[in-house]
């Protein structure tokens, strides 16, 4: 399916990484891996902001016999040296450990989050507020914060975060009136959780959510069942946004007619809209199919009821949107990974909708696709 604008809209190299946070603080040449998963809204001003995630990178990863991990605590920015004979460097933005009885890696980039400023329609930047970038300032966040999603609930944008670190992998909130100052909440999902997203408005008077767990271990649906084992996105709420109990019933989950969608995630925050003269939530999702090392990334689409979000209204097998390698092609130097669009966020243009997405874990993706493409 094409699109009216399908475009790059911010890439690595409009990164100034002289006026990063890590700036000054790490004796090392570092790069921008990747510009991409940028939560999306709109501002008071009526232009769009995007969040984007930066995953700034060392130039040199391994020195000496060792492999280097960016970590920050509070007297600054830290490079933890690794004996490579302990650890696999196969993948570029991480490094695993060797031996033990479970899964434990490390990053060779540590990401924050940047926010850019769009036209009304997102064709182009306005302003870059370096000034506003959000760092880490926590414990459990000294690998980085990552991958914000942005929601306006009433008069307060509410955005989540990935946070990393040793401790946990944990979900944290931000809150602000104007969705340029943000304060840190703290943590609202204390489990490893990479795609929460807040519904933009109220439920029976209760925030929801959409979450997805992540986990090692999954129990078979029946053979005849028409849903297929993996991971999900599930739902809770909230009576403040910050104290979530999860859902009784299930949410979207991966079905068995297609393999496309083996592996299911959030992607833009549910919005209230109508869909063939049916009200419910739109949500964006992801849908992996297994492929390569990462697998094949692309958008789906499901309407889900207006007063209770676990049931789904209408949907359908076939992709949104797709990865486009015509769009990277400016940037294939600096590629690492392909077949991946996630998309991370959508705001209302009257005919049409505006949807930011991360383009091959490199680049931030503005498309504006018409209501008309999302019908039952």
């Amino acid at each position: 399916m094409t699109f009216p604008l399908d475009h790059l809209v911010f890439t690595p190299h409009d990164v100034d990484l002289s006026r990063s946070p890590l700036a000054g603080h790490i004796d090392e040449d570092t790069y921008v891996l990747g510009a991409f998963n940028p939560g999306m809204t709109r501002l008071p001003n009526g232009n769009l902001l995007l969040m984007v995630r930066i995953a700034e990178a060392l130039r040199t990863p391994i020195r000496d016999g060792h492999v280097r991990a960016i970590r920050w605590e509070e007297a600054g920015y830290r490079l933890d040296p690794w004996p490579l004979q302990l650890v696999d460097t196969a993948d570029p933005r991480k490094f695993m450990m060797r031996g033990g009885g479970w899964k434990v890696m490390a990053l060779t980039s540590l990401s924050w989050l940047l926010p850019v400023e769009l036209d009304p329609e997102g064709r182009r930047v306005e302003a870059v507020h370096y000034d506003r970038a959000i760092a880490p300032r926590a414990s459990y966040q000294n690998y980085g914060v990552e991958d914000a999603r942005i929601s306006r609930v009433g008069d307060r944008f509410l955005m989540t975060t990935c946070s990393v670190s040793p401790e946990r992998h944990s979900t944290t909130l931000y809150t602000s009136t104007d969705a340029l100052d943000w304060q840190l909440q703290g943590i609202v999902l204390d489990h490893q959780n990479k795609d929460m997203l807040i519904f933009e408005g109220l439920i029976g008077g209760k925030y929801w959510a959409q979450t997805r767990p992540l986990g090692d271990l999954y129990f078979a649906y029946p053979p005849s069942s028409e849903w297929r084992a993996g991971p999900s996105i599930n739902l809770a709420s909230s009576p403040d946004a910050l104290h979530w109990k999860p859902s009784d019933h299930p949410g979207v989950r991966p079905h068995a007619a297609t393999t496309a969608t083996a592996r299911i995630g959030g992607g833009a925050q549910p919005v209230l809209t109508t869909v063939d003269g049916r009200e419910g939530w739109l949500t964006l999702w992801h849908g992996v199919e297994p492929s390569g090392v990462v697998g094949i990334y692309r958008t789906y689409w499901t309407l889900l009821d207006k007063d209770e979000p676990w049931r789904t209204i209408a949907t359908q097998h076939q992709p949104l949107l797709e990865p486009n390698p015509a769009l990277t092609e400016p940037l294939k130097d600096q590629m690492y990974l392909d077949n991946v669009v996630f998309t991370t966020g959508i705001v209302d243009a009257d005919d049409h909708w505006i949807v930011a997405s991360g383009e091959a874990d490199l680049a931030c993706r503005i498309t504006h696709m018409p209501k008309s493409a999302i019908r039952v």
